[in-house]
């Protein structure tokens, strides 16, 4: 049980659904911030993005955000969740391309500290084929993640109990997005 009364039952809104169906005024421009980062237009596909997300929740060991966008981005991604696994336990090891291998060791610094992004990370970043845009586009995901992984695990909420209970989610996000999840229940 969440630290605070959300309102709802958290097995059927379990992380970050809770507080959002909580507090519909910050609920809007965080699914809006969501929305832009993970399905905005970029040059980085939708799963890679949401890989991101899932990688830097993993390393800031948020269990629902971890699983939640790890099952969006297999949903996304052309070899799904065994990817997702393989970037998780080890980057540098998963078939990936070096530009998000690059990418994702700066999601990881920013996940530790901001301070930690270097220019050499960047430097590599770029030597793999990133650029100026994906490289933001990057450290503001993992910003991002940090303070959605902290929003969720702050308040203590519930994590959803099976893997298949992402899947559905997993389905109804990659169809519709996440604004449908802006201080209202999602239609999953």
């Amino acid at each position: 049980m969440s630290h605070i009364e959300l309102g709802v039952d958290e097995k059927l809104f379990p992380g970050i659904t809770g507080p959002l169906l909580f507090r519909p005024l910050t609920a809007g421009p965080l699914t809006e911030l969501a929305e832009t980062l993970l399905r905005g237009e970029n040059t980085l596909s939708r799963g890679e993005r949401e890989l991101i997300a899932a990688y830097v929740s993993s390393r800031n060991e948020c269990a629902f955000c971890t699983d939640s966008h790890s099952a969006f981005a297999a949903a996304q991604l052309d070899q799904g969740m065994p990817l997702v696994l393989q970037v998780r336990a080890d980057p540098d090891q998963a078939p990936i391309t070096p530009k998000l291998a690059a990418l994702l060791r700066i999601a990881e610094a920013v996940a530790e500290s901001g301070r930690k992004v270097t220019a050499e990370l960047v430097e590599t970043a770029r030597a793999a084929g990133a650029g100026d845009e994906e490289i933001h586009d990057t450290v503001l995901i993992a910003a991002a993640f940090c303070m959605f992984n902290r929003y969720v695990d702050g308040l203590g909420t519930l994590p959803a109990g099976r893997a298949e209970d992402y899947e559905a989610v997993a389905e109804v996000v990659v169809a519709n997005g996440y604004l449908p999840l802006a201080g209202k229940a999602p239609s999953a």
